[in-house]
Formats: structure tokens, sequence, C-alpha cells
């Protein structure tokens, strides 16, 4: 299994919102700024996570996104499998095809596989957003110049 960028860096956005939530919508532009990624990027990423129901965007002049539900009903696994898809160490486990294996029916290290992803599964949906952001402020207290990083 790989974390794609889409993933970390989707992760690094929507901490960053929340970091910099004062309840006004904050700006792709400044998320850009802060994450040091492209606007366009940002943007490809969080229209994923607004199909997703994780952010929503206000349109206009002082438009921008905000987090869709609390932080702490965000998980780091709703959005790495709103961004990456199932979080499965290979195809077969994934549910988006038995085919891509011609041993499915007979392959004995599926169960491994099957462990692992609910390992996987059991982790990031235990993290929260809060509990990243929380981390992030704690870490910001020692060092105010400290950049954060996932």
């Amino acid at each position: 299994m790989h974390i794609s960028t889409k993933g970390r860096y989707g992760l690094l956005a929507i901490v960053d919102l929340a970091l910099n939530y004062s309840g006004e919508p904050v700006s792709l532009k400044s998320i850009a700024e802060r994450c040091r990624l492209s606007e366009e990027y940002i943007l490809q990423i969080f229209i994923i996570l607004r199909r997703a129901g994780i952010v929503r965007s206000i349109r206009g002049a002082h438009g921008g996104y905000l987090l869709a539900k609390d932080l702490s009903a965000i998980t780091v696994g709703d959005v790495l499998t709103a961004l990456e898809g199932p979080l499965a160490p290979t195809a077969c486990i994934s549910g988006k095809s038995s085919k891509s294996c011609n041993r499915f029916e007979h392959c004995v290290t599926r169960i491994l596989w099957k462990k692992i992803m609910v390992g996987i599964n059991e982790v990031t949906n235990s993290i929260t957003i809060e509990d990243l952001v929380s981390s992030c402020r704690d870490r910001q207290a020692v060092n105010h110049d400290l950049e954060y990083y996932i």
C-alpha cells in the first residue's frame, strides 16, 4: 500500500484548515501558501473532499472552505479513503476486483492481507483531525516556528 501525495497533502491541507479556522471560511490561497502547494492542486483535493462531505465551500468575495463536521468527527481514515480509495495492501482485498489475481479463491496469503487492511483501518479510523490539530498546537507551543508535516 502506498499513500500518494494527494493523500498526504490532503491530510496536511485539512489540518491547516482546522488550525486556521476562526469562524470564517478559509481561502484556498491561504491554505496553499501555508502548505507551500499550488492553489490548483489544493482545489483538486478539496473538490474530492467536498464530494465526500468532509469540507464545504462558501462562494463569494469572503468565501472559502470550512470543515463540514466537527474536528472530532473526521478521521484520518475518512480523509485518506476519500482521496485514495480503500486502504488495502493488495487489489484483491480492496473490494475493487477479485479478478486481479487468478489465485483469489485459493490464495494462502489473502488472510494476511486482510488482517493488514483491518489493522490499517483501525489505526486510521482511530485518529481524528482533532487529535492531529492538538498535536500540532502542542508542538507549536514548544516551538513557535515549527512547521507541521504529516
